[in-house]
């Protein structure tokens, strides 16, 4: 009999299992192929997945599929428990339960799915999401190449990116960009939602302005190491997305999963420039920056142009807030951009912390930033960083990374 003091334990083990049960079995009809199968269900992009069906199915390579036998396909079935995806399968990261969201939702439109997977608690992930690459190279943009960020890898890699959850897997192609550091520089192709539309992601203060500074356990918080590790997070993401972002502020310190990340002057504005030292001056600097990207891709034919700032306001000490945005005033596409954001990051809230409620606002507020950009903007307040609640929000790593997935979802339309 197992003492009690066990038992609680034992159940929270058993309830945080993911609901795992086997390989999608499917019948092959008349006219199927291994490579008209696998299209169907959305899995012929990635290589690995016909790898793996002839693996799954005893096959060899070309084989030809009998009429009326069944075949696993690289797709794990689970039962669906109603929450959550990251909950179902025992993996918290958000990203990929995004992703796995989007792969069932897709098939539902294509008919191949009868029902969506919340409504009969059936959730299909595929293979690739987990142990694939992505097929191809997709095409960088060329100031994203001038920077020298980018490092193209094709050909048979069974080493993947240091750090990486896949371990000697045979990689086809994959993307590495220096800026978001060495552990984050590999980023993964989910799908193209974004695809078609510039980012302008501008990280508040910089260089010589550390912005607003704020006290934890001995700790200087400075506004713009916090600001950048949270517009770097959500350019990685945009990519991830198919989008193309700029980062108009620069630093070499990559992505951090530091609590306290440590105060430098070292960034630098898109380019090189060195950021100047006087207010007028440093926005001033940005906001041509973005101004002269922005007519360089709209010749191109590419009006569907953002600027994003983010900051980390400073109050008094015993003031929380909640994240709020900032549009100009007759700028309806950032109006609208921002009133997106700020719904989504209400509805996050009240599904992670139900009962809490939202206090964050969206208005209109008349900053050079927003005034002298020529595409639409949203500027973003992401706490108080004096407040101790608050600061909770910017200080931990995984928060940040939370604040920037919910951000990419009031991007996605």
């Amino acid at each position: 009999m197992i003492p009690k003091k066990q038992l609680l334990p034992l159940l929270l083990l058993l309830f945080c299992l993911p609901l795992r049960a086997e390989q999608l079995r499917v019948v092959a009809e008349r006219g199927d192929g291994v490579y008209s199968l696998l299209r169907r269900y959305q899995l012929l992009e990635f290589p690995c997945n016909l790898t793996e069906f002839y693996r799954l199915n005893g096959l060899k390579a070309n084989a030809q599929l009998l009429v009326g036998r069944g075949y696993e396909l690289p797709v794990t079935v689970y039962t669906y428990n109603g929450t959550s995806i990251r909950t179902t399968t025992g993996n918290d990261n958000y990203a990929r339960a995004l992703s796995i969201q989007h792969y069932n939702e897709d098939l539902l439109r294509a008919a191949v799915r009868s029902k969506d997977f919340r409504e009969d608690k059936v959730l299909y992930v595929p293979f690739h999401i987990d142990n694939c690459f992505e097929k191809k190279l997709q095409a960088a943009p060329k100031e994203i190449l001038d920077q020298g960020e980018i490092t193209q890898h094709q050909g048979n890699v069974t080493s993947p990116p240091p750090d990486d959850p896949l371990k000697q897997v045979t990689l086809t192609a994959y993307r590495t960009f220096k800026i978001f550091g060495e552990k984050y520089a590999y980023v993964p192709k989910i799908d193209d939602k974004l695809a078609g539309r510039i980012f302008y992601i501008v990280a508040g203060h910089g260089g010589p302005d550390p912005g607003t500074i704020g006290k934890r356990a001995g700790h200087d918080l400075h506004e713009d190491e916090y600001a950048y590790d949270v517009a770097l997070r959500l350019t990685r993401n945009i990519l991830a997305h198919g989008g193309t972002p700029y980062m108009i502020i620069r630093d070499d310190d990559g992505i951090r999963d530091d609590v306290y990340l440590k105060g430098d002057k070292d960034e630098t504005a898109w380019g090189g420039a060195e950021i100047p030292r006087g207010q007028k001056e440093r926005l001033g600097q940005r906001c041509e920056i973005i101004n002269q990207l922005y007519e360089q891709n709209l010749a191109k034919g590419i009006t569907d142009q953002l600027m994003i700032s983010i900051h980390v306001d400073s109050r008094h000490k015993d003031k929380t807030i909640d994240l709020f945005f900032y549009h100009h005033d007759g700028d309806l596409l950032g109006a609208k951009q921002a009133e997106r954001m700020h719904l989504v990051m209400a509805n996050k809230y009240e599904q992670f912390r139900k009962g809490r409620g939202y206090s964050g606002t969206v208005g209109a507020r008349d900053l050079f930033v927003l005034r002298e950009s020529k595409p639409s903007g949203v500027f973003i307040e992401l706490g108080n960083i004096a407040n101790p609640s608050d600061q909770v929000r910017i200080v931990e790593p995984r928060n940040r990374q939370l604040l920037a997935d919910w951000l990419l979802d009031g991007l996605i339309r």
